[in-house]
């Protein structure tokens, strides 16, 4: 299969499994002509065909429509789509009233047009922008149509065809998803606009699942959709949107004719994707999709509540707000937020208004709109009335023009990286205090920040005259800000460093297990004097792991330095490191799905902290599962943060001339370039996502077939429908929830696809390993998916370089030299 996701099947019918054996030359039929099963139309200029297909494995019988010269055959509509015939009997023609009638067994009529236009000449006409017209052949205006097959979408949207509705006609151009690769039939997967003209609603674009709203755009502020970046200008496709008294619907045209692009609705994944032919690797490539995010997950946060990725929670309050039910808000946020005041309608002339900007905008299906009034005007009108909650402009081109206003409480807010458009949020006059009070915040505030310059200055003063006085009296030691242990200490409770008490051997040196006097247990490390860490490397994983606090980090007890001796020390893992478990024959018996699933999520929920939720981003860098520790109750702790790199700010990525890590896990772009980012560790947990599940070792996976490395061999597995053989076989016996098997597999595979872009941050991998709900997106083709690659590329070819593996019976570490 020649798809760049195998999860693309829904565009297509894909893989027809009988075809067309004849084509017309003309592109139309007329009056008494047929389309008879094993007959096709093509259009003029060879882009489309239509004709019967039978879609996957299914033998039912179809009309559709579907590229002509694309490989891949891709159908693009389907007339009969809950209406199969189960035989090759069927006859499409065209009776006397300009109707278009589908015939089984010349007979009985399973599906037909309904126009209510007669025509002296009707003629059924296939466009190359991929439309099935009937028109009067003796009208002179061509595009004078009785019927389009445009006004009936299917489950993809091609260029010019609109996603709307004609609220004066009636017309819903709504695209529905096919129901599984054998059944374009509708589920309950749609896409549409909605607005209540009566009642002065703003038109939205939704996703519903069922009756129930899954995500939405947000309304459509002149430039772009408020809560989607995809739609704004890019150099692939313009996008537009019509609003008028008659009208309401987005639709986008292509810059290039030569660059064929769709859009599909997946209900295998609930995403509208957007996809692009490449003709050089015939096949399709992923370019964007939406939902993707928590926050895309409608009314995930309640009322009054925004979604922001990267906090934790995920959900927070709006100003003036506080959680409804505060003692459930950690875990549980549908029930949203209230306001810590409430508006008093006596006093709604004293009400003000706070500004909000990088927002998508609520829910208009509780608002209403004025697309003539201004934002004075709007803001006079939402005063005068006590149960307005919040206005903004609907248009922001040319300094804003329109009203919308809204009502109750703001459903489906969440933050996005920019947006001109302000809501203003109704605040009571105690929330919003006065100038007088104001001013006296601001001299206070200039004061406090004065007398602390005054502090911190003194205190810095102070730490150059200690530092230079260490120097001078040569003392080595550092303030690491965390306990400094002596080494005699260390010493003792490790019985001189005796091998009967190591517990591990890793790249920078052995680790032992130790007692304190007061009975503690600890774990030393000892970086060994020929070891690649040396004092930055140390000083580095002090000053990391010392501000770090969470339940899946390896918690940091001090540090000693002496001499040549380099030393940290650790809280003590009873069950030691996770690869111990896994890959050991014995001991993988042990370790049961139960146990793998929660330490898949507790690794996730680490790994989500270090590039989110701590005060630095952290990068780790050498993520696999000897650095997995594992405590008395099995739960995991990420450790090892010698190689880790910290950013700030809204910093995610770096380069490296000097490539470090262990073989098997680094990702493809940090091994041939030396580029680094957050992904680059999401493609580390994947890999050992899929070691947890197979209990295999990615570095010493061999497959018989085509050499397939374990990322190889997971996607094909998953690809044939057969991913559960992926599961170690010593559990496959045992008790496991297979849907939560096959969502760790789908997980790990989409966290190592070959470009970082594609690949999930840890808030969505979080998301995904918590609901069994939430639609996962189809993974592309992983990295290392051959035992034999592509020959790496360094950062400097001019440079000869080095790969020197450093390797023992525990672990195997990559490093990169230049010379």
């Amino acid at each position: 299969m020649a798809l760049s996701s195998f999860c693309l099947y829904i565009i297509a019918s894909m893989f027809l499994s009988s075809f067309i054996t004849f084509s017309f030359a003309a592109d139309s039929i007329g009056l008494n002509q047929s389309i008879s099963d094993g007959t096709t139309l093509v259009s003029k200029e060879g882009m489309f065909e239509l004709g019967f297909f039978s879609p996957g494995n299914s033998k039912n019988r179809y009309v559709g429509i579907w590229y002509k010269n694309i490989t891949v055959q891709t159908v693009v509509w389907v007339a009969n789509r809950c209406n199969p015939i189960n035989d090759s009997s069927g006859v499409l023609t065209m009776n006397s009233t300009g109707n278009l009638v589908l015939l089984y067994q010349n007979k009985s009529v399973v599906w037909s047009t309904n126009s209510s236009k007669q025509a002296q000449k009707p003629i059924l006409q296939l466009l190359d922008s991929g439309n099935l017209i009937v028109r009067d052949e003796e009208d002179g205006n061509s595009e004078n149509y009785l019927w389009e097959r445009f006004e009936e979408p299917s489950n993809i949207l091609l260029p010019g065809m609109k996603l709307g509705l004609n609220y004066r006609k009636g017309l819903n151009w709504r695209i529905s998803a096919w129901r599984n690769w054998d059944d374009p039939c509708p589920e309950n997967f749609t896409w549409g606009v909605e607005i209540d003209v009566q009642q002065q609603r703003f038109p939205e674009a939704y996703f519903r699942q069922g009756v129930t709203k899954s995500s939405r755009f947000g309304p459509w502020n002149g430039v772009t959709a408020s809560g989607i970046q995809l739609l704004k200008p890019n150099n692939l496709y313009d996008f537009y949107f019509v609003y008028n008294e008659e009208e309401a619907y987005y639709f986008f045209n292509l810059k290039s004719n030569a660059m064929i692009n769709i859009v599909v609705l997946n209900q295998t994944t609930m995403v509208s994707e957007r996809i692009v032919w490449a003709e050089d690797d015939k096949s399709w490539s992923h370019y964007d999709s939406f939902p993707t995010e928590q926050c895309d997950s409608y009314g995930l946060c309640g009322g009054n509540g925004n979604c922001v990725i990267g906090d934790s929670p995920v959900c927070q309050c709006m100003k003036g707000f506080k959680p409804k039910y505060p003692e459930k808000w950690l875990t549980e946020w549908s029930d949203g937020c209230t306001r810590n005041t409430p508006l008093d309608c006596k006093d709604k002339d004293n009400d003000g208004f706070v500004e909000f900007v990088n927002l998508k905008l609520p829910d208009t299906a509780y608002a209403r709109a004025n697309t003539s009034m201004n934002l004075k005007e709007c803001r006079a009108k939402c005063l005068s009335n006590c149960s307005c909650m919040a206005y903004a402009n609907s248009d922001i081109r040319n300094g804003g023009s329109g009203c919308i206003m809204w009502f109750g409480d703001l459903m489906d807010i969440r933050k996005v990286s920019s947006s001109e458009q302000v809501l203003y949020l109704r605040m009571p006059a105690s929330e919003l205090g006065n100038s007088d009070s104001k001013v006296g915040a601001v001299i206070l505030a200039a004061g406090i920040v004065g007398f602390c310059g005054v502090l911190l200055l003194g205190y810095f003063i102070y730490r150059k005259k200690s530092k230079d006085k260490s120097k001078k009296n040569g003392d080595q030691e550092e303030d690491l800000e965390l306990p400094s242990f002596e080494l005699s200490t260390l010493i003792t409770a490790t019985d001189n460093f005796s091998s009967n008490n190591r517990i591990g051997q890793g790249g920078f040196g052995p680790v032992y297990r130790g007692q304190l006097k007061d009975g503690q247990a600890i774990a030393v490390k000892r970086l060994s004097i020929n070891s690649g860490q040396g004092i930055d490397e140390l000083k580095n994983e002090v000053i990391l792991i010392a501000k770090l606090q969470h339940r899946n980090l390896v918690k940091l007890l001090g540090c000693c330095i002496h001499g040549k001796e380099k030393i940290l020390i650790y809280e003590y893992m009873p069950n030691k490191s996770l690869d111990l478990f896994i890959f050991d024959k014995n001991s993988s018996k042990l370790l049961g799905w139960r146990n793998r699933f929660e330490i898949i999520r507790g690794i996730a929920r680490g790994l989500l902290y270090l590039h989110q939720d701590s005060r630095l981003r952290i990068i780790h860098r050498d993520l696999k599962t000897s650095n997995v520790l594992l405590d008395n109750e099995m739960n995991p702790k990420i450790s090892d943060f010698g190689l880790a790199r910290t950013f700030g700010g809204d910093q995610i990525e770096g380069n490296t001339n000097s490539v470090v890590g262990t073989y098997g896990y680094m990702a493809p772009e940090y091994v041939h370039t030396g580029h680094f980012s957050v992904k680059s560790d999401v493609f580390s947990f994947g890999i050992m996502v899929l070691e947890i599940v197979s209990g295999k070792r990615s570095t010493s996976f061999s497959c018989v077939k085509e050499d397939l490395t374990l990322t190889g061999h997971a996607w094909t597995l998953m690809q044939e429908g057969r991913a559960i053989e992926l599961l170690d076989p010593c559990l496959r016996d045992s008790q496991h929830n297979v849907l939560e098997v096959l969502r760790c597999i789908h997980v790990g595979l989409l966290c190592v696809q070959h470009r970082a872009a594609d690949r999930p941050g840890m808030s969505s991998v979080v998301v995904m390993l918590s609901s069994d709900s939430h639609a996962l997106p189809c993974p592309n083709r992983p990295g290392y998916f051959m035992e034999i690659e592509e020959p790496q590329q360094y950062p400097d070819s001019s440079l000869s370089s080095i790969i020197t593996i450093a390797s023992d019976a525990e672990d195997q570490s990559l490093t990169m030299h230049s010379k």
